[in-house]
């Protein structure tokens, strides 16, 4: 068996054992991909789980929403909000709990990676808003956002010598990690989306931001929204991901895929500060 053999095979042994998503999420994903959902439908699987429903009306009633009256029912929130909102609620505050329960390398600060993947779901967001993406469908961004790193969490602590050739060759990490261990956090990321039944276009987000145009041609400007707020988030150093030299033709090919230009994107620098300041909350729930 060669390196790269025994690293997958060490690397879906982690996998395999990360939690799965509760029965609940499942069942809020499952329901929430029937076009024919109500409101009512999703409130009553919510509901069975006392905790989640605590953890989506503390979301709902953070700064993140700013909403003028506390929202003190599921079914009130849901209306207000959308069944898109409330089940990436659900399942954002679900992922966050699972990759806290799993044993993780001490080289990606757990702290400074969520900060880092809040900054790209926010930055994705406001990019949405530009790109004149629907309100009830920029929530998907956030979540892709905050998700898309998750191939970096199985790998362990030969990851050190990633992250130093990276800094020292000023190289993407992608190419480092394909350098170093024949394997980078994309295909990682496909084999955690595809263990909680992600949908396609977070789970094209998590398998394909640093190569949008292999995205599904549905999924390419989203993915490629994704790859450009995290080029932004790593330029601008927020979080930690270890990606500290974005590779600059990937970063032309991402404004061109989402029709966006950089001037554009750097405008909104004091609004992400603010969005992620409010953010936050997610990891506080």
């Amino acid at each position: 068996m060669n390196d790269r053999e025994a690293r997958l095979r060490k690397i879906r042994n982690f996998v395999r054992k990360m939690p799965s998503l509760s029965t609940t999420v499942s069942k809020v994903l499952e329901i929430c991909s029937r076009p024919d959902t109500a409101p009512n439908d999703l409130n009553r699987v919510i509901s069975l789980d006392p905790v989640l429903t605590g953890q989506v009306l503390k979301l709902i009633n953070s700064a993140y929403y700013s909403l003028v009256n506390k929202v003190t029912s599921l079914t009130r929130a849901i209306i207000m909000l959308g069944l898109n909102t409330v089940k990436n609620l659900a399942l954002s505050t679900a992922i966050i709990r699972c990759v806290d329960r799993t044993r993780k390398s001490k080289v990606l600060p757990i702290r400074k990676f969520w900060a880092h993947s809040i900054g790209v779901g926010v930055m994705a967001k406001l990019l949405a808003a530009e790109q004149g993406v629907p309100l009830g469908e920029r929530e998907e961004y956030f979540v892709a956002g905050l998700l898309h790193d998750l191939g970096k969490i199985p790998f362990g602590d030969e990851y050190i010598e990633v992250l130093a050739l990276a800094r020292q060759e000023q190289l993407a990490l992608v190419t480092a990690e394909q350098r170093v261990l024949e394997i980078d956090h994309e295909e990682v990321g496909l084999m955690i989306a595809e263990k909680w039944k992600l949908n396609e276009a977070i789970t094209d987000a998590i398998s394909h931001h640093h190569t949008p145009e292999q995205a599904a041609p549905e999924n390419q400007q989203l993915v490629a929204t994704i790859a450009l707020a995290d080029s932004y988030v790593c330029l601008f150093d927020i979080g930690f991901a270890g990606n500290r030299f974005p590779d600059e033709d990937r970063l032309l090919q991402a404004l061109e895929l989402s029709g966006l230009s950089w001037e554009m994107v750097s405008a909104l620098t004091g609004a992400v500060e603010e969005e992620i300041r409010k953010a936050e909350i997610f990891l506080q729930v």
